[in-house]
């Protein structure tokens, strides 16, 4: 027993590593923000919707909706004028304003199907923006079987096309400034998630190959034993550490420069076959904006690099340096599924500086944000991409320069000159 029991531990420990533990322990957080993003939907589905409300007709049947309208909503506002209503529900929780134009009633007993106009307040261009509204969908279906109901036991000559399907809705959208007549939100939001599931899939998918090189190059070398050899040649180590960036950073910028072009062809072939015309609403992107964007997306290539370059400091060789591409992996796919179903200006405030703090986020919002019109985000982020690059590139000259570039460890001289504090409170415990 004593000889299984040894080996059973030495599995154990050999197994149960934190480049093992790591990547079970960020996608258990992952399914928790998933499934906690699902449960925030269910409560707010659950919710009554609060809107405001105008009768502009005074009808019997106009009166029967709204008398169903107020029971199954939270009416914020209730009078005659748009503008004023509008007022009011903009600058509140409020989902949309409903107005029941004047001729709604006599259009109906008329064979015609009565207008409904629906304006809706959409924050933002996220999935979890559009999925509450969907709520208020439901309230004027019940609105249509009560109209419906009340038709069937009057005296008037009603056709069945209309008894069954009385109402129409005519939709307006307002979304960040900008007022989109005929046009649902769901039908926006369809139209945008075509373009933020792609385009950080796609970031990931560049971030995550140009790590990998790195890393495994690192690994390479150190398994080679070239890394040695080209330590002893009369170049310096910071010399060496940047001709390894510049060089991994010509080839992001290659990987920058297709990922434009192909995201210019992405856009004029999306643009033809969306449904609606977005440039008609000013949601279209310039020379400038893209240059924007491929700059943003050139640092965040450059930060991964950079973080890779950190970590494959750390590798001792080529298998080792395959564990070492999970921090950056995951690093690029946390904002990767919260930009798909979240719009960044809506996020809660921790949310948002989550987001903005991992470099690889700001392309993936950076297309959205100027599209809206919010270029001050975009640049901010391409400042705190600049800054983050430079620090990181800092501390990879540092441990370049130390001995963990050929052994993978610390020595507890240098862990002391590097983190002279944490050695300070070790050394306290120590004593105790």
């Amino acid at each position: 027993m004593s000889s299984t029991s040894g080996i059973i531990k030495k599995e154990v420990k050999e197994l149960l590593t934190p480049a093992a533990l790591i990547p079970i322990i960020i996608m258990a957080v992952m399914f928790g923000m998933i499934g906690n993003f699902i449960g925030q939907v269910n409560v707010t589905l659950a919710e009554e919707p609060v809107i405001g409300l105008i009768d502009q007709d005074n009808s019997s049947l106009s009166q029967i909706a709204i008398a169903n309208i107020s029971e199954n909503a939270e009416v914020i506002y209730n009078g005659t004028s748009v503008e004023e209503g509008l007022s009011t529900v903009e600058d509140s929780t409020a989902m949309a304003m409903i107005v029941i134009p004047e001729g709604f009633g006599s259009d109906i007993l008329s064979n015609k199907s009565g207008t409904i106009e629906i304006y809706w307040m959409m924050k933002g261009a996220g999935l979890t923006d559009s999925i509450p509204l969907t709520t208020l969908g439901f309230l004027i279906t019940n609105v249509d079987q009560t109209i419906s109901t009340s038709l069937m036991g009057s005296n008037f000559s009603i056709s069945p096309e209309v008894i069954l399907k009385p109402t129409k809705i005519s939709d307006t959208t307002m979304l960040k400034g900008r007022e989109m007549t005929g046009i649902s939100p769901m039908t926006i939001s369809t139209v945008m998630q075509s373009q933020s599931t792609m385009v950080p899939l796609i970031i990931v998918m560049v971030v995550i190959m140009a790590g990998s090189m790195v890393i495994t190059s690192m690994g390479s070398e150190k398994e080679n034993k070239t890394l040695e050899t080209l330590l002893t040649l009369p170049i310096s180590r910071t010399s060496i550490v940047f001709g390894k960036l510049i060089g991994a950073a010509i080839v992001g910028l290659i990987m920058a420069v297709l990922y434009m072009i192909g995201l210019g062809y992405y856009m004029t072939s999306f643009s033809s076959s969306s449904s609606i015309d977005l440039a008609a609403y000013g949601l279209t992107l310039d020379a400038v904006d893209f240059i924007l964007i491929g700059i943003s997306l050139f640092l965040a290539l450059f930060a991964a690099l950079a973080l890779c370059m950190i970590l494959g400091i750390f590798t001792k060789n080529y298998k080792a340096s395959q564990m070492m591409t999970m921090p950056v992996t995951f690093l690029a796919l946390i904002p990767m599924f919260i930009t798909m179903f979240s719009d960044f200006e809506t996020l809660p405030a921790a949310g948002q500086v989550l987001i903005f703090a991992i470099p690889f986020s700001h392309p993936m919002i950076a297309m959205q944000s100027l599209m809206f019109g919010n270029t001050g985000l975009v640049l901010a982020g391409i400042a705190y991409e600049a800054l983050f690059c430079i620090v990181a590139m800092f501390i990879a000259v540092t441990l370049f320069k130390k001995d963990i570039l050929l052994t993978g460890k610390i020595k507890s001289a240098e862990r002391r000159s590097a983190f002279p504090i944490a050695s300070m409170i070790a050394g306290m415990l120590r004593k105790r």
